[in-house]
């Protein structure tokens, strides 16, 4: 599926090559994100990753920058998490080498003028109240804070307007001359490219690029172990509910066990949740369950949005679903879980974007990388004992962790609610 170097200064590239495709992707993983921060200057990498868009030496204006790329029909953006910071863009093959041109220099020598970081805090600030506006963004918020109460991997990854406020240009160049070292970053390529062709560009461009010591990211303190809820009252038209356990790491034995649990019980149309609250008892348009891996912990997550007074009859009807995951589910549930998480998969690998995402951020948080074959023998792998296994493991009510955005005031109305 792939081939990997590892540069001299520590650079691990990655290209699939892929020649029955007119596109190719470029992505760069960055280990950036807000576990690697102090409080103080919470928001810090995702306030770098807009920066770079603003100019660099080579493409010395935003929209330089967005033409480079936009000019010839291909896309580009970037995202921030709380282990890493990804750069990717997708163009038609024959622009190859102007795109990964330009995705190298807004790594390596993006502009940070004092002028632009001024006017991008601004945004920032917006897109934060934007987002505090809409009571869905709100909901994971609150659910995020219940499960890692005081602690990086609970806060927005935005940090605030008052920790966004506080950065400076010094701080935004010291983090980014720390953590955007080539020992610390991750490139992948996939399309109709040649494992040479891409080391021969990257070699030359990088030469100077030299590695350095990074931040450590902040592991997560488990709290206390009873039932919570958290709210927050909004005169809405719907209220807005989620209900996590905290989950398994990305390198659990359980993790695809768990995959296949996620499946059956909130997964599309025909999981457990959906059959249930929408199509039995009519409670909700929306509900689903997801998972979240990270390097050290994760969660399991239901949400659905109900008209306010079936609010409690949504949290029942959920509570009711998990507590059926400890019990054995039948083959041809777990066969049709499989072949849907199987189907997904191979589906998104057809495209260049999706498999240099999958090798880069794989190696950066991993350290290896699985290739979907290996993964479908995983869930191959899995039955119904496994699965009753992972539920029994995670699933239990002094687990649970609510949080509700709606009007609603009283806690303890949900908290008792929490319980087999």
């Amino acid at each position: 599926m792939y081939q990997r170097s590892v540069l001299d200064n520590q650079l691990r590239v990655f290209t699939s090559s892929m020649p029955h495709t007119r596109s190719v992707s470029i992505t760069l993983c960055v280990g950036a994100g807000s576990r690697y921060e102090t409080p103080e200057l919470a928001g810090v990498s995702h306030f770098i990753e807009h920066m770079p868009f603003k100019g660099t030496k080579s493409w010395p204006t935003a929209q330089a920058v967005s033409e480079a790329i936009e000019g010839v029909g291909g896309i580009m953006n970037a995202s921030t998490d709380r282990e890493m910071t990804v750069f990717w863009c997708k163009v038609a093959r024959i622009h190859f080498r102007k795109a990964l041109s330009v995705m190298l220099d807004m790594i390596l020598n993006p502009i940070l003028d004092r002028e632009e970081v001024e006017k991008e805090r601004e945004i920032i600030q917006e897109e934060l109240r934007m987002t505090y506006d809409h009571p869905t963004y709100k909901v994971d918020l609150l659910i995020d804070e219940a499960l890692w109460p005081d602690q990086a991997m609970g806060r927005d990854v935005g940090g605030t307007p008052e920790t966004v406020e506080k950065i400076s240009q010094e701080s935004i160049r010291e983090y980014m001359a720390q953590q955007y070292n080539p020992a610390n970053t991750v490139l992948a390529i996939a399309g109709d490219v040649t494992h040479e062709e891409v080391l021969d560009m990257v070699g030359e461009a990088t030469v100077e690029w030299k590695p350095r010591e990074s931040l450590d990211w902040e592991p997560v303190v488990n709290g206390h172990y009873d039932p919570e809820v958290r709210m927050e009252w909004r005169r809405t038209d719907q209220t807005h509910i989620c209900l996590a356990v905290p989950g398994l790491s990305l390198n659990d034995p359980d993790r695809y066990n768990l995959t296949i649990l996620n499946v059956i019980l909130g997964d599309g149309m025909s999981s457990r949740l959906f059959q249930s609250l929408r199509e039995v008892q009519g409670l909700a348009y929306d509900v689903s369950s997801s998972n979240s891996h990270f390097r050290d912990c994760g969660a399991l997550t239901v949400y659905c949005g109900v008209e306010p007074k079936k609010s409690r009859l949504a949290v029942q009807g959920i509570v009711h679903e998990l507590q059926g995951m400890h019990e054995e589910a039948p083959e041809q549930e777990i066969t049709k879980a499989k072949e849907y998480t199987k189907g997904r998969l191979l589906l998104r690998m057809e495209d260049t974007r999706a498999v240099s995402g999958w090798l880069a951020s794989q190696e950066l948080l991993q350290g290896e990388v699985a290739t979907p074959e290996e993964v479908v023998q995983r869930l191959d792998e899995v039955n119904s004992e496994d699965v009753v296994r992972v539920a029994e493991r995670l699933l239990q009510p002094e687990q649970m962790r609510l949080a509700v955005v709606g009007p609603h005031r009283s806690e303890a109305r949900f908290l008792k609610l929490l319980h087999f």
